[in-house]
């Protein structure tokens, strides 16, 4: 037996220096030390030997056991270190080569029209104010003077937030009106930008969701001639000096008279094209004076007061400063788009 202990540790060592991956480890560990290796087959013989030399096998056999488990330890210890060396002689990095340099963004061409749109009404003595998106019913129609019969207060146009019709997605900037008023009083003079919502299908000119910067001019005095000189100025300060305008009649429940503006299409110059659907103008806004009932929801005397109210659509006018076809380009952020600008 003595003979098989000392074949077995010369073996066993033998097989783990020569060993170069930790399965092939765990294989001679389970042959040699293992519950059928091959130390604890010799163990089994134990029972038949004398009382005397028992003892002796038995030290010898775990003297056997601890060499060859050390030795295993020595050898993981070993192959983790050349693991270690061929992950680094593999992944080695060459620092003095130049990094990649960083891309910085810039700003989107959208807040880049409002930041220019802001500016110019700043410079004409106009306030920037900002409101909630999520809106009382209230304010988004009933102080602007919308009947309850009105399309848009219908479920199919306007996203409402609560059942009984209180809460909505604000469909325009419109309510700032009543909230600049109510807390700053007259005279005002002010622009508010901001998100709207719509249930619109989305085409090359419309979307769900989109900006409108609401305008809005209080005072004693104030005319239908204030508001085209005032709107006539802002377009060509933003689309150069040579450009086209015209204002269409039309109806809002909180302006009185009521008109939209319209620019000719800056992709075909006034011809028709997809982007103007053959009209050769694009709508960018509507405006009017403000409706006396507006006026007396704010605590206004119209007789002493009067006032225009305006709306743009910021894609709209970020589409014509820019040449853009498209309004669904602007919400893609596809970089081959937005690296243009």
């Amino acid at each position: 037996m003595k003979e098989q202990l000392e074949a077995i540790r010369k073996s066993a060592l033998e097989s783990i220096a020569g060993t170069q991956a930790g399965a092939d480890l765990e294989a001679l560990r389970v042959k040699y030390l293992g519950k059928k290796g091959e130390l604890t087959a010799v163990l089994k013989q134990m029972g038949s030997l004398s009382a005397e030399l028992r003892p002796v096998m038995g030290q010898m056999a775990n003297e056997v056991r601890a060499t060859v488990e050390k030795a295993m330890e020595e050898q993981t210890a070993i192959l983790a270190e050349k693991a270690l060396e061929a992950k680094l002689a593999a992944e080695t990095l060459d620092v003095t080569i130049p990094g990649r340099p960083a891309e910085i963004g810039h700003k989107h061409p959208m807040y880049t029209a409002l930041d220019e749109f802001k500016q110019i009404f700043l410079n004409m003595g106009f306030e920037i104010f900002d409101g909630p998106e999520i809106e009382q019913e209230d304010y988004n129609f009933t102080k602007l003077n919308t009947p309850d019969d009105h399309p848009a207060r219908e479920w199919s146009d306007t996203f409402y937030l609560t059942e009984d019709s209180r809460i909505l997605l604000r469909t325009q900037t419109s309510p700032m009106q009543i909230r600049a008023i109510e807390e700053h009083g007259v005279p005002i003079r002010m622009i508010s930008p901001g998100r709207v919502y719509r249930k619109d299908e989305v085409d090359a000119t419309h979307s769900p969701m989109f900006h409108q910067i609401e305008g809005l001019v209080v005072d004693k005095g104030i005319t239908m001639a204030d508001l085209k000189g005032t709107l006539n100025a802002v377009v060509r300060e933003i689309y150069g000096p040579n450009t086209q305008t015209r204002f269409r009649p039309h109806h809002f429940p909180f302006t009185e008279p009521s008109c939209e503006m319209d620019i000719q299409c800056h992709k075909c110059g006034g011809k028709g094209c997809p982007t103007c659907k053959g009209e050769g103008w694009i709508e960018v806004l509507g405006a009017g004076m403000v409706h006396p009932k507006v006026l007396r929801n704010c605590g206004v005397d119209p007789d002493e007061y009067s006032g225009y109210a305006f709306g743009f659509g910021l894609e709209r006018l970020a589409m014509g400063q820019y040449k853009i076809s498209d309004l669904r380009l602007i919400f893609e952020n596809d970089i081959r788009f937005l690296e243009q600008f």
